[in-house]
């Protein structure tokens, strides 16, 4: 019997010697992030030492830089073997319809992720009975937060709904903050619609924005806009002009009690500010956004064409195993997408998220590529402005609709 396990496990050992070529991982992952892909690298090198990794980066832009390379590749038949992308409709609307990627439902039952991701994830990613990547991680975009010995020095608390926050906003002001919220250029001001956009209308009509059975024209749909106008009046003048990182700094510096952003925000706080989280500062959901997580996940596909098709199956293997998302997670100061993720490899705010993960209403982002086609949310910054110059709820809301209506949002699986 020994004789046999131990033939049985050089085998293996051997296999995976065997397992030759290379890999080419395309990703806009740099400067703080690029250590948790480093070291997924050589987890991928441990087990797979005979093949020779390309680490494919492509810098700048959030992504925006990538992507426009990513194009050109796949357009001109030279896909890279796999490549980061947002998990849903950006990778969806843009390349699954267009036939360019395989679909990995197979893989999913071999690894038993059907059971290991939640299953509004698993609908995020699914289209016409695909499910077409693998989620590496989970960021959370409805979070507000704050400092709990500033809103305790000025007397209040985290509001729990966008009625509290105007509220407290004013009680701020009569205190002599000037802009109790913190923001920053356009795209922060699109996540921060995002969430007193899914408190207006809920999770149920969130989606049916997005699946066309709502149109922005609704009345409940302009409602949205006429809050996020009474919401900005707290806010900085100056925000066109600050990065997301220099809004966190006002409400750091007390010069802001509140900040809606991703939790990437808790990363930036914890790792470059050495802030300690639960302590020097704290979250919330955004108001009336308790019970539901406004998701976001980066992940990673498998294109037809791809050279090294099998490393790259491995690849996908590793991003969505246990090991993988936890060696991954805690150094990206994301979370993992699985259920089954060690909380104790994670910091206060990581076990919260993880929580949250495990028991709230899960509904995808647009503002960072759940929910809408890249052709919609790439116009959507346009809607931001007008609504920015005119503060007009309605004028914002048809230019949405003329957006989705060119696009054919809603369309996609029908």
């Amino acid at each position: 019997m020994r004789k046999w396990l131990l033939a049985i496990g050089m085998v293996l050992g051997l296999s995976a010697l065997a397992q030759g070529g290379k890999l080419e991982i395309f990703s806009w992952w740099a400067g703080d992030e690029g250590p948790a892909l480093e070291a997924l690298i050589r987890l991928y090198k441990q087990k797979y030492p005979g093949v020779e990794v390309i680490n494919a980066t492509v810098t700048g832009g959030a992504g925006v830089n990538a992507r426009a390379v990513l194009k050109t590749r796949m357009l001109g038949g030279d896909p890279p073997d796999t490549f980061q992308v947002h998990a849903g409709m950006e990778l969806i609307g843009t390349w699954v319809v267009a036939n360019r990627m395989e679909d990995l439902s197979a893989l999913f039952r071999q690894e038993g992720w059907l059971q290991a991701f939640p299953k509004g994830l698993i609908d995020l990613i699914s289209y016409k009975g695909g499910i077409w990547s693998v989620p590496v991680n989970i960021h959370r975009s409805n979070v507000m937060w704050y400092l709990p010995a500033k809103l305790k020095e000025w007397g209040v608390n985290p509001p729990r709904t966008w009625d509290e926050f105007l509220a407290t906003c004013q009680t701020l002001k009569q205190k002599g903050l000037e802009a109790p919220l913190a923001l920053g250029e356009n795209w922060t001001q699109q996540h921060l619609w995002e969430s007193v956009a899914l408190a207006v209308l809920g999770p149920d009509d969130w989606n049916n924005l997005w699946n066309g059975k709502l149109k922005f024209t609704d009345p409940k749909a302009v409602r949205a806009w006429e809050v996020f106008g009474r919401v900005l009046d707290c806010a900085n003048k100056d925000a066109a002009g600050l990065s997301w990182q220099q809004a966190v700094d006002r409400v750091v510096q007390g010069k802001a009690a509140f900040n809606i952003m991703g939790d990437w925000a808790a990363g930036y706080m914890t790792t470059t500010l050495k802030l300690k989280p639960g302590t020097d500062f704290a979250w919330a959901p955004s108001p009336g956004t308790q019970g539901v997580f406004m998701m976001l996940s980066d992940s990673f596909g498998l294109p037809k064409g791809a050279k090294n098709r099998q490393n790259a199956i491995n690849w996908l293997r590793l991003v969505g195993s246990k090991e993988g998302q936890d060696t991954f997670n805690p150094l990206k100061g994301s979370i993992a997408a699985r259920l089954d993720s060690d909380p104790s490899k994670y910091n206060a705010y990581g076990q919260s998220a993880m929580r949250d993960w495990r028991s709230n209403r899960i509904v995808g982002s647009l503002v960072h590529g759940a929910v809408a086609p890249e052709s919609f949310m790439s116009q959507f910054g346009t809607v931001m402005e007008i609504f920015l110059q005119t503060r007009n709820p309605q004028a914002a809301a048809n230019a949405a609709q003329a957006i989705a209506d060119q696009v054919g949002l809603g369309r996609l699986g029908q």
